[in-house]
């Protein structure tokens, strides 16, 4: 005898794709966990670039304190072991803090004598190699080290051995959290890489098109070298327009 399904039973709710195919309610769409993870990848890519741009500026306040620190030192033979040790700070803070900016920006030093002969394939896959096996687990360890050395500078109040020095623990803090920001930038990476891999994003390492820092300081020793011609050559018209006393021929 044939069974029917009983007409009382709710039936399951479905809708239905772009392309027409019928999908139960509540069932994740085929790319929509990339799409999510990507969505996260650039949360963390937004985190990186305004704390890059913001820390940028610390090199401007760390050329100004050891300028005016030098001025005063050959000026009035006085020195300060607080602004001496501040620059430190601020070039740790540079150095730390935007490390996960520059790995998100691709400008990290790479030497692609080899890999720069292979496909844009084969390049992400030798960068999801190092990401999971070396970067993930050195920036995990380093976290997890320099956290109770930072501990140990808050509880005690570390300060500096030196006369006039300052606190130890901000400078201690720098290190769990620079490398946390680079943490998040690793698995950002890997995302983006697994989305070139899948067919679902561009190559992440393509660089913006654009000049280089190099190739835009020799367009302007260039313009500037072409400016001082122009005013040589103009300086010895004048001169030959006036004649050798002087006046004008």
């Amino acid at each position: 005898m044939t069974r029917f399904p009983d007409r009382h039973l709710p039936l399951p709710a479905v809708e239905r794709s772009g392309d027409g195919q019928r999908l139960p309610v509540g069932r994740p769409r085929k790319g929509e966990f990339v799409n999510g993870l990507l969505s996260l990848s650039r949360i963390i890519d937004d985190i990186n670039e305004r704390v890059g741009k913001t820390t940028m500026w610390l090199i401007l306040i760390v050329v100004v304190i050891s300028a005016g620190n030098a001025v005063v030192r050959y000026l009035l033979n006085e020195s300060s072991n607080a602004l001496l040790e501040i620059q430190w700070y601020l070039f740790s803070a540079v150095f730390l803090l935007m490390a996960g900016y520059v790995f998100k920006r691709n400008e990290h030093i790479r030497i692609d004598v080899v890999t720069g002969r292979m496909s844009a394939r084969a390049q992400n896959w030798i960068d999801v190699f190092g990401i999971i096996f070396f970067l993930l687990p050195m920036v995990i360890l380093t976290m997890t080290l320099s956290w109770p050395v930072f501990m140990n500078a808050w509880v005690s109040n570390e300060t500096s051995p030196n006369p006039g020095g300052l606190v130890r623990w901000p400078v201690r803090l720098l290190m769990p959290i620079g490398f946390f920001l680079l943490l998040l930038q690793g698995i950002s990476e890997l995302i983006k890489r697994f989305a070139f891999l899948t067919g679902k994003g561009p190559n992440p390492l393509d660089k913006a098109k654009g000049p280089t820092p190099e190739e835009l300081l020799a367009a302007e020793i260039k313009r500037q070298r072409e400016i001082d011609e122009a005013a040589a050559v103009a300086g010895n018209d004048l001169t030959a327009d006036r004649g050798p006393q002087g006046g004008r021929k």
